[in-house]
């Protein structure tokens, strides 16, 4: 065994041999794969294994087509059978929500040029003769949907790893990972020790344990989960062709063929929780005993679907377990306070994304970041807030409900409230409808009277109104908007402007009460976040950005170093915020505080430390809603008096509480980028209209990456739409089409824009396809929308509310 590497694996599954297969085709031979027993112990052995390309994340759909088109690759490549069928997979819709679902996927299928189409009835009935279409809306077909050989697969990489150089050693349990002052790590194991750069968690079922060697915990939980293959079917054993998979989300069940009999698996709502405690040591191969009553409701869908299901004897009952996170998708990526060591954890349809999430895993520990933007599978998007009760509530939320549509805008309910802050109880009692942002609640609308709970869909909701009354509210008159969430920040000592001017692409403020917008350039060279930095004192800043990247921005901030004497710290739990936006905002404040609020002392993107009724408050004038205002930052045991200070001074100007999903409202209105929907290390700066905030004659962090991209036409340019839409709009991942059916762009998001009475939509096209005043498609519901191009926001557009 290798005494030194450039990477260890741990982990056997069929997602760390993928991640040691995709290291070694990169380039990096040096590696090694640990694995405490045989490989594929654990959950990986006994997998269904199915394969779909299809998802409503694009790019978890990019993943997967990867991964589907790889197998026979890897098959040509190794030898290795992966045992790959791909007689088809069905999809069907028995309600309109469903049917919404599949026709905006069939869209995102098109521009994306995968195999996902509707196939009418008849067509459906001669790929699979034994299924009962009856009550089913729409029909998709996908192509290459079928399914693998577990353990083929996973042989597989394992072989082309070992072809590239890569070692695998299997029953050699890994005791120990210690860090070293370098940022290296010593792994200990029985058969003695590894020196290495990077460390990497595939362990599966024993990802937690593994965790803990390094001190850590990630928020895990494993599951029992059940299917069942019956014996041979008569009808079956006579056909010369394989069957198509039926995919019955509404049934909540899935089912293929499997030998000359079917295989159907259900995730019950009466499920059931495994070694909550931690993974038992001993465990590889087992599975638990039969369980079947408890997916009976499921079976009985099943049988009514497909009726041989109910005449067919059953052969074997497969019941094992799986682990997941709070949100059944993987946890990914550089854990953020810990050098050099990854996560790949928690992959549910671990066949349908082993290839890509191997690829992706590869590409960050070689270059230090991935093609495509994971960050919303990235461990960091969750905190030690996650804890086992929210853990284990959210798993059994997702489990249960793991066919059930996540809706554009839905917020589920398991395992909140996890952390308030003190206004809570106050919006509450005002209607407050809360959501989730890392962790904290914070109110997304505000109904008429409490308790009032939101409607989900694809179409307009119950909120819709409600919203537009806030929205037009502020832009009439004036809106408090809880800014809690807002990441922030304080850098204090001598070298505070150094270290921040090497960090931030843009100059910092050289004048105490100045503010700054600057980006954060990401490894390759793209938007890594972007932020507003103030100067509060010659040797003092306030940086704000977005509170559910403050993780993962982490590791940004730790790649250069605090300049000797200077401080950087966190102050998003201890500080809280507002923001008071509208043409009579200035009416409002300036009544709760003796300073100057006139334009000509307090203007634009200035800020000062001032007192707003009695409390002191960091103020800065700018306004995420494009409209006249200002941001005040407190300290959280002053947010309540300052808020009913707020409420009780708008009244006389009919201002009052507004919340997040207003505030999207306002920014789409007026064109501002989000962070994770406009700005991604995805895109250039020169592509979402960043670069005119971008210094390059100083140097920042991935300043020759930003360079070296910048020095390159822009592919896409980030422009508007309006949209002719009646009962729905777009949300975001919407394909564009021109009108002769060429895909030429995609929505990042969507509103309807309460003040300027149109449905909106931001989004991406290809450079120079299109220019202002062009007609386009949207793809609303699957179905095509016409828009068109707007020459610029609809808000505002010369900035003159926001300046005023």
């Amino acid at each position: 065994m290798r005494t030194h590497a450039q990477a260890v694996v741990i982990g056997g599954g069929v997602i760390g041999c993928s991640i040691l297969y995709h290291l070694a085709k990169l380039g990096w031979t040096d590696v090694v794969l640990l694995e405490r027993s045989e490989l594929t112990s654990g959950s990986t052995w006994h997998a269904a294994a199915n394969i779909h390309g299809l998802h409503d994340m694009t790019n978890i759909s990019r993943i997967q087509h990867y991964t589907m088109t790889l197998y026979k690759q890897l098959e040509a490549e190794t030898g290795q059978g992966c045992g790959v069928f791909q007689p088809g997979s069905l999809y069907l819709a028995q309600t309109e929500a469903r049917e919404h679902q599949l026709r905006l996927q069939a869209a995102k299928a098109k521009y994306y040029k995968m195999n996902f189409h509707e196939v009418s009835r008849d067509e459906a009935e001669r790929l699979h003769p034994l299924v009962n279409f009856d009550g089913v809306r729409c029909i998709m077909y996908e192509p290459d949907g079928g399914n693998v050989d577990p353990s083929g697969v996973t042989q597989a990489y394992a072989a082309g790893a070992r072809a590239k150089g890569a070692e695998i050693h299997r029953f050699c349990p890994v005791t120990a990972t210690i860090q070293q002052p370098d940022g290296s790590w010593i792994v200990e194991t029985p058969n003695g020790n590894i020196h290495t750069l990077w460390v990497i968690n595939a362990a599966g079922l024993w990802g937690r344990e593994v965790a803990a060697l390094a001190g850590i915990e990630l928020p895990l939980m494993p599951t029992e989960h059940q299917y069942f293959v019956t014996e041979t079917i008569p009808e079956i054993a006579a056909m010369d062709r394989r069957l198509p998979s039926v995919a019955d989300r509404d049934g909540e069940y899935y089912l293929r063929q499997e030998g000359k009999g079917l295989l159907v698996g259900a995730y019950e709502k009466n499920m059931k929780f495994w070694a909550e405690d931690g993974t038992p040591q001993g465990f590889g191969h087992e599975l638990f005993a039969d369980d079947l009553g408890r997916i009976e409701e499921n079976m009985m869908r099943a049988i009514d679907r497909v009726p041989v299901v109910g005449t067919a004897g059953i052969k074997r009952v497969i019941n094992g377990p799986m682990i997941w996170s709070p949100d059944s998708n993987v946890l990914f990526g550089p854990h953020p306070d810990l050098r050099n060591y990854f996560c790949c954890n928690g992959i549910i349809p671990g066949f349908s994304q082993s290839g890509g999430m191997g690829l992706m895993s590869a590409q960050w520990i070689i270059s230090g970041e991935s093609q495509y933007d994971m960050f919303a599978w990235e461990v960091a998007r969750f905190g030690d807030w996650a804890d086992k009760a929210f853990t284990k509530a959210r798993v059994r939320d997702q489990y249960s409900n793991r066919f059930k549509i996540h809706f554009p805008h839905e917020e589920r309910e398991a395992g909140r409230p996890v952390r308030v802050r003190p206004a809570y109880a106050v919006q509450a009692a005002m209607g407050g409808v809360f959501g989730l942002n890392y962790g904290w609640e914070h109110p997304l609308w505000f109904a008429d009277k409490p308790g009032v709970l939101e409607t989900h869909g694809f179409t307009r909701q119950n909120w819709f109104e409600p919203v537009g009354a806030e929205c037009r509210m502020l832009r009439d008159r004036a809106g408090i908007i809880d800014i809690s969430n807002f990441a922030k920040y304080e850098v204090k000592g001598a070298g505070a402007e150094d270290w921040l001017n090497a960090l931030f692409a843009n100059r910092m403020p050289k004048a105490v009460g100045r503010s700054c917008l600057t980006p954060l350039i990401g490894v390759n060279g793209g938007i890594a976040g972007d932020f507003t930095v103030t100067r509060l004192a010659a040797d003092e800043f306030m940086i704000v950005g977005s509170g559910m990247a403050e993780r993962y921005h982490k590791r940004f901030f730790d790649a250069r170093p605090l300049p000797e004497g200077t401080q950087f710290a966190s102050r998003t739990i201890d500080m809280c915020g507002f923001n008071v936006a509208g043409p009579k905002s200035r009416e409002l404040l300036q009544g709760l505080t003796d300073t100057d609020l006139a334009t000509s002392a307090f203007p634009f993107l200035r800020s000062a430390r001032i007192k707003v009724a009695g409390l002191p408050v960091v103020a800065i004038r700018v306004s995420f809603t494009g409209d006249l205002g200002w941001e005040l930052h407190c300290n959280t045991d002053h947010q309540v008096p300052l808020y009913q200070a707020l409420l009780e001074a708008g009244k006389k100007f009919g201002a009052g509480p507004v919340g997040s999903r207003a505030l999207m409202s306002l920014r789409v209105e007026k064109g501002y980028g989000s962070w994770g929907r406009e700005y991604s290390p995805e895109y250039w700066p020169q592509e979402v209209a960043l670069d005119r905030l971008i210094r390059m004659e100083k140097d920042f962090l991935n300043k020759a990456a930003c360079a070296a991209v910048m020095d390159r036409p822009a592919r896409e340019q980030l422009v508007m739409f309006e949209i002719d839409a009646v009962d729905a709009d777009a949300t975001g991942g919407e394909p564009v089409f021109t009108p002769d059916g060429s895909p030429v762009g995609r929505v990042s998001s969507g509103a309807y824009g309460y003040c300027v009475g149109k449905s909106l939509a931001m989004g991406f096209i290809k450079a120079g396809a299109l220019k202002a005043g062009d007609e386009v498609s949207i793809a609303i519901l699957g179905r095509p929308h016409r828009a068109v191009l707007l020459p610029e926001p609809p808000f505002d557009p010369k900035g003159e509310r926001l300046r005023a």
